[in-house]
């Protein structure tokens, strides 16, 4: 109970979350200024970029965050074309799974940060559950100079005083992971089955549920408690997603209940997004406060639906993507090897959606 109320000292957070808030700023300001909001859900899944390598030198930086930046580009055209082909909902699960084990992966293998597949499940997600979205080439056009404009910031971010946190100098390490194939096959297929799993439930309870209407929110939440290097980290990372999406659908609401203008909600987005920076490594469940109504105010700046059905299944389907991911770590994790590059602790593990 205690660490749902403990937050640590901050390491000089203010500086990378104002980077990564700019990040979002600047082509959601754009987007704004030439009337085309529609297209910033696309804009926001290219500046998760700035989330990636947040304790790296310049030149590390720069690097792991051109990875990042092309595989969630690539998410978003995947998403685009399953969008514009008007694919069935099965298809978007299978191949969004598919996704979340290739990406997982990737991160693995090219010690990306943070870890896991909770923004290539969002992003994959998300685009393709856009009815008459933009074209593929589009899409991908946008998040990609929205990925640039994060990856130049994140250059230039050692000249404001960016910097690792004291005692973690030496955690990040140049080149690939030393995980063996069979680990990284294995790593894949969890992070695979979870979301499927979820997916396919979360799907299946919208004939009992008729406000459920966004199975991938039951798929990322299935890969949160897995993302974690250790089985007590993974359980308690469930508990944290459970309480603090709860409060933050709560937060969600309250926001939701006045009139917005589009520039309003544009200002919004970019102001969770530097609180939940601020606090993603310090507290997980209060920066899911911010993360919570973050994602679902970007889903209602191009493409709005009716509170309650957003708030409902946010809520609902977090707790059945958690439930599933949870009985992964559990089943999932039986006689796994501790691998080297998770050997070493770092308070950049967090996530965020």
């Amino acid at each position: 109970m205690q660490e749902f109320f403990r937050i640590p000292p901050g390491e000089r957070d203010h500086i990378p979350a104002f980077r990564i808030a700019l990040g979002v700023a600047i082509p959601l300001l754009v987007l704004l200024g030439v009337d085309r909001l529609d297209l910033a859900v696309y804009a926001a899944f290219g500046a998760f970029t700035g989330i990636y390598a947040r304790f790296e030198s310049p030149r590390s930086r720069t690097r792991r965050q051109a990875i990042a930046a092309t595989v969630l580009v690539a998410c978003v055209g995947i998403g685009a074309l399953l969008g514009t082909a008007h694919t069935s909902i099965w298809v978007l699960i299978v191949v969004t799974s598919l996704v979340s084990g290739a990406g997982a992966a990737t991160a693995l293998r090219f010690r990306l940060k943070p870890g896991g597949s909770i923004f290539f499940i969002f992003a994959t997600g998300a685009v393709g559950s856009i009815p008459n979205g933009a074209s593929v080439p589009v899409a991908m056009g946008i998040a990609a100079a929205s990925a640039l404009v994060s990856i130049g910031l994140g250059a230039l971010a050692h000249l404001v005083g960016e910097r690792m946190p004291t005692g973690q100098e030496t955690y990040v390490r140049v080149g690939l992971s030393p995980v063996g194939k069979a680990d990284l096959a294995a790593h894949a297929v969890r992070f695979t089955i979870a979301p499927c799993i979820a997916g396919i439930v979360g799907t299946l309870l919208i004939d009992v549920l008729p406000l459920l209407s966004h199975s991938y929110w039951a798929m990322v939440a299935a890969v949160a408690p897995i993302t974690p290097p250790k089985r007590s980290i993974r359980l308690k990372r469930g508990l944290h997603r459970v309480v603090g999406t709860l409060g933050g659908v709560v937060v969600t609401a309250f926001l939701l209940s006045f009139p917005a203008e589009a520039w309003q909600l544009v200002v919004w987005v970019i102001l969770l997004q530097f609180l939940a920076e601020i606090f993603v490594l310090r507290n997980y469940s209060v920066a899911l406060l911010f993360i919570t109504p973050l994602a679902l105010l970007m889903t209602q700046l191009g493409h709005p639906q009716p509170a309650a059905e957003l708030l409902t299944s946010r809520a609902v389907e977090t707790v059945i993507g958690v439930i599933v991911g949870m009985l992964v770590v559990l089943v999932g994790f039986r006689g796994e090897r501790r691998r080297p590059a998770e050997a070493a602790s770092s308070p950049n593990v967090d996530d965020d959606d």
